[in-house]
């Protein structure tokens, strides 16, 4: 397994993406004060899973994000990816290549990618459980550390010895497994607790229990009550229902039989309407006979004066 390529952008003073290519017969990055050698071994440390802003020298994990100049604004993410040649197949998988990517936002939100797909830091952190390589290895040694290993300090050098030996692994498995077993007796304790809260309120169950099967009894027969109750109601108006009809339909029949006798009145009256129109147009006839009689007397009447 070799480191070939480092990828960084937005992280601390690599505000733009710069990627290093680990090739054969390269042993090491080297530059003036400043340049940000330290912040490559910090990217390294990051992508890997580390949590501690302190050991990354920052007061809080916001910072390693680009934080920008006078002339440039500051980005809003940090990303860093590393990969590795796995022609050998000591890391478990079946790729040849192996990328892991960790994504920082301002907001708060971080995420890990390996080989593009979304997955957890526990997933990142097993897959190199076997291999040596973790945030907090000596396979990333900082100067501090080596002096911390000369010094003895916090059994620095037991540590190395058992990481070398891939004893730490089984460590971490014994630690894992340790606190697994730990919550298992405390889910056990819980689960003893609420089987005493169980049989505690037994007694008051069954007793809801079958106050419950009395109330479904009651409600049944409530409810055969009911539609007993509202059978013999409808039955009812469908008998006050049927007397109405036939009683609608008699005053439709009277309507009918008053119906017929008003429209022979109204035949008589038309009729007695248009014989008044006779008489009248015989009596205005004769009125002008009349009248055309009298003006001649009165003609005659002149003449004879």
């Amino acid at each position: 397994m070799q480191l070939t390529k480092l990828e960084i952008k937005g992280f601390k003073s690599f505000a733009d993406r710069v990627v290093i290519n680990f090739d054969e017969g390269i042993t090491g990055i080297v530059g003036p004060n400043g340049c940000g050698k330290s912040n490559v071994v910090d990217s390294i440390r990051w992508v890997l899973g580390e949590q501690k802003s302190r050991v990354l020298r920052s007061d809080k994990m916001e910072n390693v994000i680009f934080n920008g100049t006078k002339a440039r604004k500051p980005t809003q993410l940090a990303e860093v990816s590393l990969t590795f040649n796995n022609t050998k197949n000591l890391i478990p998988t079946e790729y040849a290549q192996v990328t892991i990517t960790r994504r920082y936002y301002r907001s708060g939100e971080s995420e890990y990618l390996l080989n593009g797909v979304t997955c957890r830091l526990k997933d990142i952190t097993n897959l190199f459980l076997d291999t040596g390589i973790a945030s907090n290895s000596y396979s990333i040694i900082e100067l501090k550390m080596v002096d911390d290993i000369l010094n003895d300090k916090d059994n620095s050098r037991r540590a190395l010895f058992e990481e070398a030996a891939g004893i730490s692994k089984f460590k971490i498995r014994k630690k894992e497994t340790l606190k697994k077993l730990s919550d298992t007796d405390a889910d056990l304790e819980r689960v003893e607790d609420l089987l005493f809260e169980i049989e505690k309120n037994l007694k008051s169950l069954e007793r809801q229990a079958n106050q419950a099967k009395k109330y479904y009894e009651l409600k049944d027969e409530y409810k055969n009550s009911s539609i007993a109750l509202a059978k013999k109601a409808m039955n009812n108006q469908q008998e006050h229902f049927d007397t109405i009809q036939q009683q609608i339909q008699e005053e439709n029949d009277k309507r009918i039989a008053l119906n017929s006798l008003v429209n022979e009145k109204e035949a008589a009256i038309e009729k007695a309407k248009s014989d008044l129109i006779k008489h009248e147009k015989l009596l205005s006839s004769r009125q002008k006979t009349l009248n055309e009689h009298v003006s001649q007397i009165r003609q005659y009447e002149s003449d004879k004066k």
